[in-house]
């Protein structure tokens, strides 16, 4: 055989070969499934997670392979927590007594893999937790109503004038009008005090609170919540403020929409540390996540 035909069924050997990769791995990912996490320490901020390693399928690619530590939160959606060549990871700057389902993907250059099975933790209390009682057994009239209760689940003393505590909901079409009361409380509605504020969507001002135009335009989600805090009073370890009834309406009674409100649960009669409303002590967050 000539060395032009050599040259040429050399070239179309490596041609098929290549071809015969890529059709392996349009069947699948190219690199294995890594393990699902499992949690070796849980503290109030962070996470210690490890998980078995992923694998090319087609041995002898050589390249390096990372791993990306995910919330899933809907079909091809997630939120990303952390990145690493290792197989185990130190979260940081996670929320205490909130509940997270965590997965692993792997990733690297030429090639992915599935993303392994999610593992559902509740880290570590902080120094408060929040519970939430819905009263409204209808999402869908003019008022939203409910009960909150603020534990103190640290080991000292808690200061309830450094406490916020945030409702979070949307403000639907676009409009931000909203009235909070507090119909009852164990420790005195007279020391708790409330503040609505909404975040316009880009284009507008940044931050804005309630009632103060120009409002974003008709139709526009708005984000926003409802903050409470204490004048003051302290709660021993273990101590909770009792119930604090609230009860927020429009200016104009008209028709919320709460299904969509990242805070909102659906009514049960029970009380349930609400890990959707968050709380902050001197600016540090201790209980809940938004996007857990």
């Amino acid at each position: 055989m000539s060395a032009r035909r050599v040259t040429a069924a050399v070239a179309v050997a490596a041609l098929a070969s290549l071809l015969a990769v890529n059709a392996a791995r349009a069947d699948g990912p190219a690199i294995s499934t890594p393990g699902t996490p499992t949690v070796v320490a849980n503290e109030p901020h962070q996470l210690t997670l490890s998980w078995a390693p992923s694998t090319w399928v087609e041995p002898g690619t050589g390249q390096p392979i990372n791993y990306e530590v995910q919330v899933p939160l809907g079909p091809n959606t997630y939120r990303f927590l952390g990145a690493t060549t290792d197989t185990t990871i130190t979260l940081t700057d996670l929320a205490p007594g909130t509940t997270y389902r965590i997965a692993i993907a792997a990733r690297a250059l030429g090639g992915y893999s599935d993303t392994s099975p999610a593992t559902t933790v509740r880290t570590a209390n902080g120094r408060a937790t929040v519970s939430y009682l819905n009263l409204d057994w209808s999402p869908t009239n003019n008022q939203i109503q409910h009960l909150l209760k603020v534990t103190n689940t640290g080991t000292g003393p808690l200061d309830l004038s450094t406490v916020q505590v945030r409702y979070h909901l949307r403000f639907e079409g676009g409009n931000t009008s909203l009235v909070p009361n507090c119909d009852w409380a164990a420790l005195g509605c007279d020391r708790i005090q409330q503040t609505v504020q909404f975040f316009v969507p880009p284009g507008g001002p940044s931050v804005l609170s309630t009632p103060a135009p120009p409002y974003p335009p008709p139709g526009t989600p708005v984000p926003g919540w409802v903050e409470l805090t204490f004048t003051d009073g302290t709660l021993a370890p273990g101590q909770s403020t009792g119930p604090i009834q609230l009860r927020h309406h429009r200016h104009s009674w008209s028709t919320i929409d709460e299904r969509d409100d990242p805070s909102w649960l659906a009514a049960t009669g029970q009380w349930t540390e609400n890990g959707r409303i968050t709380l902050d002590v001197d600016g540090v967050r201790e209980f809940g996540d938004t996007n857990s």
